[in-house]
């Protein structure tokens, strides 16, 4: 006999299986020992004699010589990674290359700080700045520490932190990680990860979901489950099973497989069962994950991030350098459909020279299109590249603006695109887009949904924020609300809606999704299979049938349990 805990509540005291259970994020099913991330770095106290005059030029040189240590494992593997990892592991990379924390320390290295300490110092100045921002930049405040960490120890001969690479495969459990350590793991060893903190939308969930390893975020209890203990980690589900009945998990586990090896058999492109057409396309950023994402059978790529182009500039790329990685996108999908993202910067992914130090509320400030406000030769020649690239591979791209609000930024942006014989759409993630995605469509082509930021502006929760991850999960009624208005929207004016939010790499949901009209869903490459075959079983009467039960549920829970019931009736 099981017990089942949720919320806070510790372990109880059996001799039976224990069911833990949080929000589902990737699915798939894991069994294997525990293992957690390594032991904190000892910092220095602050008590340390001063270091002398003379010797103080030395102990910069040590402060730099250990963050450019730092940067280069990260840059290298950044280089070895690709979409959001690779974007992940750059950020941190350029964190620890960083010319305020460079500054910052130095300056107390010559108050005669030792470098440990004055790293620690300067970090917390950082931290402090980040967490008084609040919402997205405060997830900053973890890169940060993660940085600080990992120079500490280089300075003090401490072991690198992060995760550990067990003998055997293994379950990670953690209370959180940092990102950098989530876009490091090898999906061999470690086969499964369940975390205490964090939402369906938290970085560590997004590269999970590339990664394609069975995630479970916001457990209860996974502080009382030991190193070594065996768990069996159900992503569909959302469950971790402390010392499951072996004869059951052993099953539960070759069912698992069965379905994975289904899935490699999948070639799209994606119908439902009774042959309506669903484009099942990938979220890459650059001509790696194009490559990737095209051996994994994506139709084409429905979202193409552009911001691994301009991160860790400290000027603007030239239009030169932005177009040859166009290319390179494009033509791993010749002839086929290519949707690609302006440049999303602000908020939580801010450059040196496109984005304001001190907004006051970087979430809802100057971000995605509206940096052309200040910048409009930003933009433009962003759209110069795109169009070079095009013309270079013969493509026609679709084009699309993020953080669009009102109509008039929609018209303003189709002009610009259509000036370079492009096709020009715009993203929705805030309300007011959903609220007028009709009028939106008599200036755009098409529509794509950004289900990760919609939820937070919906929900007014920041969707990094692991205390909120209920809110900005993918299933609230009110966010599938806004989606079914724009799908309206869509087929009234006979242009596709698509989502390239996480939202679309839940094959339960996709069905929900088709069913409300979507005609398109984009999703990291190693979730296309599983979002393509999950289609191919259900009638579309029964996508829609799903849609109408999630959009009457009060919360997720009851909607992902009445669109369960209704598909496999």
């Amino acid at each position: 006999m099981s017990s089942t805990t949720s919320g806070t509540e510790s372990l109880p005291a059996t001799s039976g299986p224990v069911v833990l259970t949080g929000t589902p994020v990737v699915p798939g099913v894991a069994l294997g020992p525990v293992i957690r991330p390594s032991g904190t770095v000892r910092l220095p106290d602050g008590d340390q004699s001063d270091v002398p005059e003379s010797e103080r030029p030395a102990e910069k040189q040590r402060f730099v010589a250990a963050a450019d240590v730092v940067a280069g494992r990260l840059a290298a593997r950044a280089a070895a990674s690709t979409g959001v990892s690779a974007e992940v592991l750059s950020t941190t990379a350029g964190l620890a290359r960083d010319r305020g924390l460079l500054t910052a320390v130095e300056q107390r290295i010559d108050a005669g700080r030792p470098a440990a300490v004055a790293t620690c110092e300067a970090a917390q100045q950082f931290v402090d700045m980040f967490t008084a921002l609040g919402g997205l930049m405060a997830e900053r405040a973890t890169d940060v520490r993660d940085v600080r960490d990992r120079i500490v120890a280089e300075l003090t001969g401490q072991g690198e932190p992060g995760v550990p690479s067990p003998e055997v495969p293994s379950v990670l459990l953690a209370d959180d990680l940092a990102p950098a350590d989530t876009a490091g793991l090898d999906p061999a060893r470690v086969i499964g990860l369940a975390t205490r903190l964090g939402g369906t939308t938290s970085h560590t969930a997004i590269i999970a979901r590339q990664l394609g390893l069975p995630c479970v975020v916001a457990v209860g209890g996974l502080d009382d489950v030991p190193a070594g203990a065996t768990v069996l980690l159900d992503g569909e589900q959302g469950t971790v099973t402390v010392d499951p009945e072996e004869t059951e998990a052993r099953l539960r586990v070759a069912a698992a497989r069965t379905a994975a090896q289904a899935l490699a058999g999948y070639t799209g492109p994606a119908t439902t069962r009774d042959g309506f057409a669903v484009a099942v396309l990938a979220n890459v950023q650059d001509g790696a994950g194009a490559r990737a994402a095209a051996a994994a059978h994506a139709e084409g790529v429905g979202l193409l991030r552009t911001e691994l182009a301009f991160l860790g500039h400290a000027q603007e790329p030239s239009i030169e350098e932005q177009a040859r990685g166009y290319a390179e996108v494009f033509e791993a999908f010749a002839g086929r459909k290519v949707v690609l993202r302006t440049l999303d910067a602000g908020s939580d992914k801010p450059l040196a020279f496109a984005t304001l130090p001190d907004e006051a509320n970087p979430a809802l400030g100057v971000r995605g299109l509206r940096i052309a406000r200040r910048d409009p030769g930003l933009l433009e020649r962003q759209l110069d590249a795109v169009a070079e690239a095009a013309r270079r591979t013969g493509s026609t791209p679709w084009v699309m603006a993020p953080m669009v609000a009102t109509v008039a930024e929609a018209a303003g942006f189709a002009a610009l695109v259509r000036d370079r014989a492009l096709v020009p759409g715009v993203m929705i993630e805030v309300p007011s887009a959903a609220l007028l995605a009709e009028r939106l469509l008599d200036h755009v082509d098409f529509l794509s949904i950004g289900t990760n930021d919609l939820s937070q502006y919906t929900l007014a929760a920041d969707r990094l924020s692991a205390d909120l991850a209920d809110l900005t999960d993918p299933w609230q009624p009110a966010l599938l609300h806004l989606v079914w208005l724009t799908a309206q929207a869509g087929q009234r004016a006979g242009k596709p809606v698509g989502v390239c939010g996480e939202a679309a790499a839940d094959p339960l949901l996709a069905c929900v999704l088709v069913g409300l009209g979507i005609t398109s869903l984009s999703c990291a490459a190693s979730a296309v299979a599983g979002v393509g075959s999950r289609l191919a079983l259900t009638d579309l009467d029964a996508c829609r049938r799903a849609a109408e039960v999630a959009l009457a549920a009060a919360h997720p829970h009851e909607a992902r349990t009445a669109v369960r019931a209704v598909l496999a009736s």
